[in-house]
């Protein structure tokens, strides 16, 4: 008897960047309220060529992110060396990886989202004030539960290519790629809200198509680089990690299959501990705040006063 109809989509990143989901669901909601005219034409149709992105990036000269470095310098004795020739057969071939079930729910009113800002820094966007505040209270939740000091505390943001290039908004494939910030545990541990928000800013705001074309290229010839990346950001006892995704910007909220637009949207498992993604909450205008943490850190993360200074724990 429950008035609501569950959509669940599973989708595969390697080929969806959150901007073409939220694009293919608004056209197959679209194809659907149509479906009695055989004559309609989508208003904006997906393009399907991956031309584009290459004839966009053949104008565009690489330039390596500091992150790459970092993670080569990290990994210089480890770093697996494969040939490139075989790394697209190599990445075909890998199993999935088993999701993530460990997930908790914190609810940010508008007001409290904006005294955080405040506090933080009012010069800074909210996203920058919330990783400021997420940094360095998952940082001293781990500390606690590993009875340890992590030498790094990462933070990544997406930088998504749809929104900041010549390539069509409409192009259907994933064209997101990471803005990693690798912070010295010590420095955010001393550091102020404001100074940490600044540190994430000034590796993270950076991205460019410029280094976008670079990591295709580590992609391609490097694939060592990739994996030291993919063991280091997680939460364990030599390092920190946060990697923030807003999906609040994104046309979700649009999506109607013929029963009007979703009233609430929520977050199926990832398969990454220490990703954290924002929805927007339409029913008062909020956001909710996903976090893929481990219930034992979560459970540090509870007793965090600046935490619960500006969130409600729903789960």
């Amino acid at each position: 008897d429950s008035p609501y109809i569950v959509l669940y989509i599973s989708l595969p990143h390697v080929i969806f960047d959150g901007t073409a989901i939220a694009a293919f669901l608004n056209n197959w909601a679209e194809c659907t309220r149509n479906l009695n005219n055989p004559d309609h034409k989508l208003k904006y149709p997906p393009v399907n060529d991956c031309k584009v992105v290459k004839d966009y990036f053949d104008t565009v000269t690489a330039i390596e992110p500091p992150h790459t470095k970092h993670f080569k310098d990290l990994g210089a004795k480890s770093l697996v060396k494969v040939p490139s020739s075989v790394i697209a057969a190599l990445l075909l071939a890998a199993p999935d990886i088993p999701a993530f079930e460990e997930q908790h729910l914190l609810h940010f009113t508008a007001e409290k989202l904006e005294q955080l800002r405040q506090d933080v820094d009012k010069a800074q966007t909210t996203n920058l004030a919330l990783a400021a505040v997420l940094t360095k209270t998952i940082l001293q939740a781990n500390i606690q539960m590993f009875n340890s000091m992590p030498t790094w505390s990462y933070v990544m943001f997406p930088y998504d290519c749809h929104h900041h290039t010549e390539v069509p908004m409409t192009y259907s494939g994933n064209l997101s790629f990471s803005a990693i910030a690798p912070l010295e545990s010590q420095t955010v541990l001393d550091g102020s809200y404001k100074e940490i928000a600044q540190a994430i800013k000034e590796h993270c705001s950076k991205v460019s198509s410029e280094y976008a074309k670079s990591l295709i290229y580590t992609v391609k010839n490097e694939i060592g680089i990739l994996f030291q990346a993919g063991i280091s950001l997680c939460n364990l006892p030599d390092m920190s990690y946060v990697g923030l995704t807003n999906l609040c910007y994104m046309s979700l909220y649009s999506i109607d299959f013929g029963y009007g637009g979703p009233k609430i949207l929520s977050n199926g498992y990832f398969i990454h501990e220490g990703m954290q993604r924002i929805y927007s909450n339409k029913q008062d205008g909020s956001i909710d705040l996903f976090m893929n943490v481990k219930d034992d850190l979560f459970e540090y993360l509870k007793k965090s006063d600046k935490l619960l200074k500006y969130a409600d724990i729903i789960f």
